[in-house]
């Protein structure tokens, strides 16, 4: 027997948390599992908690682990599949993401197709004009290009600031 009656020992090291699975003897000779985690508290002390199952109740002990591994199993799976058939109900619904869609104006014509092409087009061109007067101020003028409709003219606007 070694120090403090420890038989087998093993750790897992997580992120800031280490779990230590114990086996140890006490001074009666009674065998327990130890389950300790210690976990970093702001890097400079330890939180330490602890758990012991006697070899005589391992077995109840072990079985309660394993229906719980199974039922978070099963619900792992569960979610899986439920995100899949939202993601399929969705492809149904607005079609395939790399189809292409079809976008229509308020007043119901067809317009072009949407370009992935990272822009964003609202149907407005903005062009800046900026001169420098003669008293050394700068003088800018901003068109703005409207698009009524598909078909129609581009109606213009002027403004100065």
């Amino acid at each position: 027997m070694s120090a403090r009656g420890e038989l087998f020992t093993t750790q897992i090291s997580l992120d800031n948390r280490s779990y230590f699975f114990n086996v140890k003897e006490n001074r009666t000779g009674d065998v327990f599992l130890q389950i300790v985690e210690s976990k970093s508290r702001d890097g400079e002390d330890f939180d330490r908690h602890q758990i012991a199952i006697f070899a005589d109740d391992l077995q109840k002990f072990l079985q309660g682990m394993d229906k719980t591994l199974s039922f978070v199993e099963k619900e792992r799976k569960a979610r899986a599949k439920a995100v899949r058939e939202k993601k399929a109900a969705k492809d149904a619904k607005y079609g395939r993401g790399d189809a292409k869609k079809v976008y229509y104006v308020k007043d119901g014509t067809r317009t072009e197709e949407k370009r992935d092409d990272g822009i964003k087009r609202t149907g407005r061109v903005i062009h800046i004009v900026s001169k420098r007067t003669d008293n050394g101020k700068t003088e800018s003028t901003a068109v703005i290009e409207k698009k009524e409709s598909i078909g129609t003219e581009k109606k213009s606007d002027t403004e100065k600031f």
